[in-house]
């Protein structure tokens, strides 16, 4: 799955995935990629960025470690970002729903006569 095709679900994503815990950068690109079952394998000039972007609006926060002799940035959700993820659910619901009742197979119900 590219990118392109998360358009507008990215920040969702990301957040929902640090809302298990903090993460250094390159560990939420494996997260995204095991959670799909691989289907998500972002590049991390699509991930980098829109976490600074997240950071920039409050909804993450970073620090900086050395491990192994590597400098890592770790993010960690805020209670912003927390928020922020349960407004993305709501629309996310909501979209669903809506999309649904025109690409689902199921036919609708019909209205009784």
């Amino acid at each position: 799955m590219k990118a392109q095709a998360l358009h507008g679900h990215l920040d969702a994503l990301l957040l929902a995935v640090l809302e298990q815990g903090s993460l250094h950068g390159y560990a939420i690109i494996e997260a995204l990629r095991n959670r799909s079952d691989g289907q998500l394998d972002l590049p991390t000039g699509t991930v980098y960025p829109a976490l600074r972007r997240l950071e920039r609006a409050g909804h993450v926060s970073s620090t900086w470690s050395t491990v192994n002799g590597r400098e890592r940035r770790t993010y960690q959700l805020t209670d912003d970002g927390r928020r922020a993820l349960a407004g993305e659910r709501s629309g996310w619901h909501e979209f669903r729903s809506t999309v649904g009742r025109f690409l689902d197979t199921d036919p609708p119900p019909t209205a009784p006569a």
